[in-house]
């Protein structure tokens, strides 16, 4: 059952849509001389994609619009290919208080960075999220906690504001889709998940040119910094309630060495979360500022979302993360008291 005044919406089947959360959405919209898009810290392709995918929709509706993300604010190489980024614009430029402004992929208001107090004090605050943990934020709740990536419901609002389809916008929608169903490969890959796919295709949407850029690049000192991960990988095997855990770190240095951007990180963990003895994946990441950021994997046993959530952090149940101080070791230690609690399901696959 969605949460009490959260709308969930009705293209992919999940739930039962609240019209009147869409309609009050598309009322705004419409209203709006400016609108002011936002998603969360570090974008990942559901992020930036779903947010880049509604403003080249505002702008094919004549509409006066900009998007930006918190700090740091670089886009990560592997989502350069996106269309739309000349929308985007520094976070210093987005206004203290806008009439509207609508958060895309964020499930609480600090997860918006620098862009958490703009958006506290906006007028309006269209939330457009997929997230189980979202804090109910915001004056306008689009969120569906059953949707397999918030891109579904950005294709239900730009449906709504009545603009169609185009290859650029469907490249920002598929790579949200495609990123947070791991290639599809995820239990939230559902026929209609195929089906909202289909339509992206039919859009001209290359999947093998979006798999190529998403997964399937990287530079050579990005291989020898996973090779120094992997060769630093630890397994306990009583972690995570005995299910087993696989651990590693890549510091500033790490990187530093071998030339490799914070960015490109991203495809560490799924090598990590291959070991067959491991339900749990975790890579502790040291940002540029010095801290450590935690990113958790789990094949289904094992709920990573709320012992993130607990950390501060937050995500789904097989994928989650979260930001500490601490060293990795210590983050580590707290991950794993939280594991052994977190309710499993021994019966996934």
């Amino acid at each position: 059952m969605a949460m009490p005044g959260l709308a969930v919406s009705g293209r992919t089947g999940g739930g039962v849509p609240d019209p009147a959360q869409w309609d009050r959405a598309v009322e705004l919209i419409e209203a709006a001389e400016e609108i002011w898009l936002a998603c969360h810290v570090s974008p990942d392709g559901d992020a930036l994609g779903s947010m880049l995918a509604f403003a080249q929709a505002l702008r094919a509706r004549g509409k006066r619009c900009a998007a930006s993300f918190g700090e740091p604010f670089t886009v990560p190489g592997s989502l350069r290919f996106l269309p739309g980024q000349d929308l985007l614009v520094d976070p210093g430029a987005v206004p203290e208080a806008p009439a509207l402004m609508i958060a895309f992929d964020a499930a609480a208001l600090g997860r918006l960075g620098s862009l958490a107090p703009s958006a506290d004090r906006a007028r309006e605050l269209i939330v457009v999220d997929h997230h189980a943990s979202n804090s109910g934020f915001g004056t306008v709740h689009l969120i569906d906690p059953s949707a397999a990536a918030t891109a579904v419901l950005a294709e239900e609002l730009i449906s709504r504001i009545g603009v169609p389809l185009t290859r650029e916008i469907a490249l920002g929608l598929y790579a949200g889709l495609a990123s947070d169903t791991g290639s599809f490969k995820y239990g939230s890959t559902t026929p209609e998940v195929h089906g909202m796919a289909g339509r992206l295709l039919a859009a001209g949407v290359r999947p093998d040119a979006v798999g190529r850029e998403l997964w399937d690049r990287a530079p050579f000192g990005y291989l020898q910094v996973l090779g120094g991960a992997l060769g630093r990988a630890r397994f306990e095997p009583d972690a995570a309630g005995g299910l087993g855990m696989v651990w590693t770190t890549i510091s500033r240095a790490d990187r530093a060495a071998r030339d490799v951007r914070y960015d490109q990180l991203e495809g560490v963990i799924d090598q990590l979360r291959r070991a067959d003895e491991a339900e749990v994946a975790v890579v502790c990441k040291e940002t540029d500022d010095g801290r450590w950021y935690v990113s958790t994997r789990s094949k289904g046993r094992v709920d990573v979302g709320r012992a993130c959530f607990e950390l501060g952090g937050g995500g789904h149940r097989l994928a989650a993360a979260y930001t500490c101080d601490c060293a990795p070791q210590t983050a580590i230690e707290r991950l794993r008291a939280l594991l052994t609690t977190a309710p499993a399901r021994r019966d996934a696959q």
